[in-house]
């Protein structure tokens, strides 16, 4: 008699680094535009996917603090799609249910940005069944120099002690603060490399690196990744002797 598979353990918070929209674009003769447009349209299909899939948070590299070093044509089109992209989808998150959150300096983006993002989060505050996690003028780098002035701020208050070395007490201070650490990263393009994102987060997450471009990303590409995430042990600095015995108590 053939034994059952082992059932898939769905990672509850993936992060993707969203890459290869501008060679997406290249290798078609067009415009650079073009592949962010296109890479819009992958934002909506996998956050959905990700729903489908049992993925209960998904946290998307949208915009970096290094991007602002672009072609300014190319970050004024950035924004506008980003503008027009939750302009459209707000009914589709009310429907769906899905709860928008950002991370980043926010307030460094032009003010029709902010302005949708507001009335987005906010009318999408109560759900709780997948959250969207945009990482907008984010860097990780960025983050912690941001939580260590606040954290520094706080000691001075009198509301922490200087003495208390502890990751979970400073973690209070970064973007991320009320977000659980994602399992599984995802990179496309085929580059190997995590370009400052969420550098503290990620520390025990599982990373997958695909060579489809972003625009080309799929439900399957997706399911693809998550099928990876269950070969791997996650040990979390113990053994896997320790995993097993651990395992057997339960």
């Amino acid at each position: 008699m053939s034994q059952a598979p082992a059932p898939i353990t769905v990672p509850h918070h993936v992060a993707i680094i969203m890459d290869g929209n501008g060679r997406w674009a290249k290798s078609r003769g067009l415009p650079r535009i073009e592949g962010h447009r296109r890479g819009v349209e992958t934002v909506r299909t996998t956050t959905f996917a990700a729903r489908d899939l049992g993925v209960k948070m998904l946290t998307l590299y949208a915009f970096s603090v290094e991007n602002w070093k672009r072609p300014q044509d190319e970050v004024g089109g950035l924004m506008s799609l980003l503008e027009y992209y939750l302009q459209k989808e707000l009914d589709t998150f009310i429907r769906d249910r899905v709860r928008l959150r950002t991370i980043g300096r926010t307030h460094e983006l032009p003010a029709g940005v902010q302005k949708v993002l507001r009335t987005t989060i906010e009318a999408t505050a109560h759900f709780t069944d997948c959250t969207l996690v945009l990482a907008l003028n984010y860097g990780s780098r960025t983050e912690v120099v941001d939580a260590a002035r606040a954290y520094a701020a706080a000691v001075a208050a009198g509301k922490e002690k200087l003495n208390d070395n502890s990751y979970a007490s400073f973690s209070r201070y970064l973007s991320t603060a009320d977000l659980p650490d994602p399992d599984l990263v995802i990179r496309t393009s085929g580059e190997t490399r995590i370009s400052n994102f969420l550098l503290l987060q990620a520390a025990y997450a599982e990373f997958v690196f695909t060579p489809t471009l972003w625009p080309d990303f799929t439900k399957a590409d997706l399911a693809s990744a998550i099928a990876e995430y269950n070969r791997r042990e996650r040990r979390f600095g113990l053994t896997s002797e320790q995993l097993k015995s651990s395992a057997a108590t339960k």
